[in-house]
């Protein structure tokens, strides 16, 4: 959802003739949501003679253009392209023109998730007011000298090369933000701002502030903009990664220690760049799972982005069908308003992850093996449908649950379209689990052979994932196509055993279906997980065709010439041994 936000402002000329500020904010457009709200106080040079046209064009190109920059751009990104681009432009006007100048200040607020950015140039001013306390957001640039304090020191259309001062923040609801002329804060105490602020609206309080000004003796063009935040909206990536950067990474943690009054009871899981801990809170005696970095990962700025994106990724996720099958964040008395750290809070489930089932030789019942695949193909159609990639379908992140639920774990290498390059570059995933395409591999083309460069992991690498999963339940943990070893290539030589020649009662229908998720072949597998599903659905009323045997030529091209070699030296030996043993 987008930012509630109650917007004011008011404009004068004063004592002057023509009022050269230019104020504007604007919402998004629907479908727009997630860039935020825009808001923007500009002050013209008198001095220059075009300062009300630099202020209304500079305020106006910024709140259209930055709606026109790319969503996955960090805010302060956009802000600089834009301010950069109307500073080019009218810095080369200014200098056609000259001695006619357009000069300007400017102070521009994006409200976006649930942060804030700041971009700043020159006099004007943005405060903020939270709980009753008001604080400057700003540095006025200008001249430290009694004789020259209107002197600007950096404006908009001044210098071709332009220095903006940037800052960024969380929102909280109830906030203040009050930007103003110099007209307004040079006679307006920042200590009477907080008591305009309990007027009813954003409006009264903006006009307030401009009569205060004027009634104070302000020889200035009086202008003063106010937002009010009513309520905040969705947590964005960019949030997530302004959290990630400021806070420190936990040290490691022993069971009885405390954070944020979460008590540790145990250590889950620690693969080196991560550890999961068991902790509960002791008013409500709920137990979470708290997901951190590694401490010897505490500075690595990649790793952090990446669990960042996991959070973000999996506050997304809650409110789609996908997270029926997802483990969900905790919500509520466990999560504490001012972490104390960087971590990820999950609610804790009791069960088991389907590998810790196969590590105590647990017999599945092929009952339970269909409720396993329809779930979990049920889990990754709807995560799918959100162009969402797993990456890491395995049985270790399949967790079935005591409510019976099987609950998909791990979105730390997932791909969103958001994901930081790093993730994107990864080459994730469990080896044993990862399809052909991934690995690259030899084809025939015409008379010779050529190397075919490794694909990026698509919607149907989860399902060859889940189906190399499938076949482990079915066989008793055994891999169609072998256990592959860390920083090994896959080898796909041959076509996998079927699952029903390993373990008798497996249906042949489901044999089928098992074979079909797993062919070295991509265009015999399953295109989606929605047709994965309908042959789990339709069993054996309308079962499958069974996928054909790879010829040897494909499966191994080297095979024709390994065998020509074998009978060639099979050939010569013969000959040698007729030509020196046998009579003449």
């Amino acid at each position: 959802m987008a930012f509630e936000i109650d917007i004011g402002f008011a404009s004068q000329a004063g004592k002057k003739d023509v009022n050269e500020d230019f104020v504007a904010a604007m919402l998004p457009d629907a479908g727009s949501e997630a860039m935020g709200a825009i808001a923007a106080i500009a002050d013209g040079v008198s001095q220059g003679g075009m300062g009300r046209e630099a202020a209304q064009t500079t305020v106006t190109s910024l709140v259209r253009d930055y709606y026109g920059t790319p969503e996955t751009w960090d805010t302060t990104v956009a802000l600089d392209r834009v301010i950069g681009a109307q500073n080019t432009w009218l810095a080369g006007i200014n200098r056609r023109r000259a001695p006619v100048i357009g000069l300007t200040t400017l102070t521009a607020l994006v409200l976006r998730g649930q942060s804030y950015a700041l971009a700043h140039v020159g006099d004007s001013r943005a405060y903020l007011l939270r709980a009753n306390e008001v604080l400057q957001l700003t540095t006025d640039h200008v001249v430290n000298h009694l004789d020259f304090q209107h002197q600007l020191l950096r404006a908009v259309g001044l210098d071709d090369r332009l220095v903006v001062d940037y800052s960024q923040g969380d929102v909280q609801v109830g906030d203040v933000f009050v930007l103003l002329t110099d007209g307004v804060h040079n006679l307006v105490p920042a200590k009477e701002l907080a008591q305009l602020a309990a007027l009813p609206d954003s409006r009264a309080m903006s006009e307030a502030l401009i009569a205060q000004a004027l009634q104070k003796g302000s020889q200035d063009n009086v202008s003063a903009l106010v937002l009010r935040v009513l309520g905040l909206s969705d947590v964005t990536l960019e949030d997530e990664n302004r959290q990630a950067r400021q806070l420190p990474t936990l040290p490691r943690l022993k069971v009885g220690d405390v954070v944020d009054g979460l008590v540790v009871t145990a250590q889950v899981a620690d693969n080196g760049i991560n550890v999961v801990y068991q902790v509960r809170h002791p008013a409500t005696q709920s137990l979470h799972a708290l997901k951190t970095l590694h401490p010897q990962r505490a500075h690595d700025p990649q790793e952090r982005a990446m669990l960042a994106h996991e959070a973000w990724l999996a506050k997304r996720m809650q409110s789609s069908r996908a997270s029926d099958h997802l483990v969900a964040l905790s919500q509520g008395p466990a999560v504490s308003p001012t972490p104390s750290g960087f971590y990820i809070l999950y609610d804790w489930h009791g069960g088991e992850t389907l590998q810790q089932m196969l590590d105590r030789h647990h017999r599945f019942s092929l009952p339970q093996i269909i409720s396993v695949a329809t779930q979990a193909a049920r889990a990754l159609g709807r995560l799918h449908r959100q162009n969402v990639i797993h990456r890491d379908v395995k049985p270790a992140n399949l967790h079935q649950g005591e409510d019976g639920v099987l609950r998909l774990l791990d979105l730390g290498v997932a791909l969103s379209g958001r994901e930081p390059e790093a993730t994107r570059l990864l080459h994730a995933g469990t080896p044993s689990y990862i399809n052909p395409e991934q690995w690259g591999f030899s084809v025939k083309i015409g008379g010779g052979m050529t190397d075919t460069p490794p694909e990026p992991p698509t919607a149907q690498s989860d399902l060859f994932a889940l189906g190399v999963t499938l076949y482990q339940l079915l066989t008793g943990g055994k891999l169609p196509y072998g256990e592959v070893v860390p920083y090994q290539s896959g080898r796909y030589y041959r076509d996998p055993i079927a699952p029903s020649r390993l373990n008798p009662e497996v249906p042949i229908w489901l044999d089928h279906i098992a074979r079909k998720a797993v062919a070295r072949d991509h265009r015999l597998r399953f295109e989606t997980a929605e047709e994965f599903l309908l042959a789990l659905d339709r069993g054996a009323a309308r079962p499958l065709t069974v996928p054909s045997n790879t010829p040897l030529l494909q499966r191994n091209p080297t095979a024709a010439w390994k065998l020509a070699l074998g009978l060639s030296l099979i050939f010569n030996l013969m000959l040698v041994v007729w030509l020196l043993f046998l009579p003449k």
